[in-house]
């Protein structure tokens, strides 16, 4: 006989109520997102992604990333070490390799896979992991998956990473920096760093993704500026998706190092191999920066300017400049003010900064013209002038 008056009879339970509750506490707080899907044709001045080269529409990029789709396909068809491994990716990697001075390269889907393969697979539980607090959430959360136990630094503070590698009962160390820090724009102490790394016998992984293209010598990162590259104690990971246009992440190190990652690599061996037209835009891409070197230099000539015309007093060290307004809400609405006024920056809010540095992150180009820039000042001199008038801060 049925069974009548059990709990499957009663309304259901709302199992997802406390998401309703959640986005109202981030409502309050400024915290609110959304997608803003674009347009092919820009409708504002780009100063909010990270086409530092100004690359994602060269008719060479185009075609690189044209001849390889008619070549292999749409998609890569599987794991790379299925049938996701083409000539095309093999040659991006050598030409990576050699461009950042580094023995080898290998390619992941994107540059988020790279950072979690790399130091889920170069740590265990006898190793420590020693990662400055600015370090990117990719390598936040390779962190929390890579069994290892994680001492987390203050911002560029050697000394506390000397400290920590000091005290160490482990067999093995890493230290996790960011070269270039994505929300401050500011460069990491790499010479400092790897000497306490030699000091105590830890491995250096260095994060590229905002540094090449723009800085070293024609672009070759903030690690080749420095003289550490092809240094067998030095590991860099990378994303193809700012200065070289196109999506992917790669890791150059040492030819132990990517045969141990091909191994152990679990973002390499169960992800989907990085699509061909993506390889051959990145590849069309570094071909270019080799043959117009100068574009780096233009990036950071730019990113002066917006500082300048942000009102603030400082020589930024990356494409990035970070325009501090604090409130979450202030900061949102200047960059809802600045776009509506044609020009498009980015809105860091937390958890992307710590609570009270929300801000406008504008992000420079090798190509901004002469009259755009003259629109980007006259907008963000209107622009905050009001917001900094709201917080007491002189424009």
């Amino acid at each position: 006989m049925p069974v009548v008056g059990t709990d499957r009879d009663a309304l259901p339970r709302d199992v997802l109520g406390w998401l309703d509750e959640r986005a109202e506490q981030r409502r309050a707080a400024g915290l609110r997102r959304a997608l803003r899907p674009r347009t092919p044709v820009a409708a504002a001045i780009d100063l909010a992604s990270n086409d530092y080269l100004g690359l994602v529409r060269h008719p060479e990029v185009i075609d690189g990333a044209t001849a390889a789709l008619r070549r292999w396909g749409a998609g890569s068809t599987g794991s790379r070490l299925v049938t996701g491994t083409t000539t095309e990716h093999e040659l991006l990697e050598a030409e990576l390799a050699e461009f950042v001075g580094a023995e080898s390269g290998l390619v992941f889907a994107s540059g988020y896979a790279a950072n979690l393969g790399v130091v889920t697979a170069l740590s265990d539980r006898d190793t420590l992991i020693v990662s400055d607090a600015g370090c990117h959430a990719s390598l936040v959360d390779a962190c929390r998956l890579s069994r290892a136990r994680v001492v987390v630094t203050p911002h560029a503070d050697t000394a506390a990473v000397a400290a920590a590698l000091a005290a160490r009962s482990e067999r093995r160390a890493l230290v996790l920096t960011d070269s270039v820090f994505s929300a401050d724009g500011d460069l990491a102490p790499l010479h400092d760093l790897h000497r306490v790394c030699r000091e105590h016998g830890a491995l250096l992984v260095v994060d590229e993704a905002h540094a090449i293209g723009v800085r070293g010598d024609g672009g070759r990162g903030w690690v080749h500026e420095q003289g550490l590259a092809g240094q067998h104690d030095v590991v860099v990971t990378a994303t193809l998706s700012k200065s070289l246009a196109a999506q992917g992440g790669v890791v150059l190190a040492g030819a132990r190092v990517r045969a141990h990652l091909i191994d152990v690599a679990r973002t390499f061996i169960f992800d989907t191999g990085l699509a061909p037209a993506a390889v051959g835009a990145a590849r069309a891409a570094l071909g270019v920066l080799r043959r117009e070197p100068q574009r780096a230099g233009a990036v950071l000539a730019r990113a002066a300017d917006l500082a300048r015309m942000s009102g603030l007093d400082v020589v930024p060290e990356s494409a990035v400049v970070s325009v501090v307004l604090g409130d979450p809400q202030r900061a949102y609405d200047a960059s809802v003010a600045c776009l509506e006024r044609g020009l498009h920056v980015g809105c860091f809010r937390p958890p992307s900064v710590p609570a009270g540095t929300s801000r406008l992150r504008l992000t420079a180009r090798a190509n901004l013209g002469a009259d755009e820039m003259a629109t980007v000042e006259a907008v963000l001199t209107d622009v905050l002038s009001q917001a900094r008038a709201a917080t007491g801060v002189p424009a």
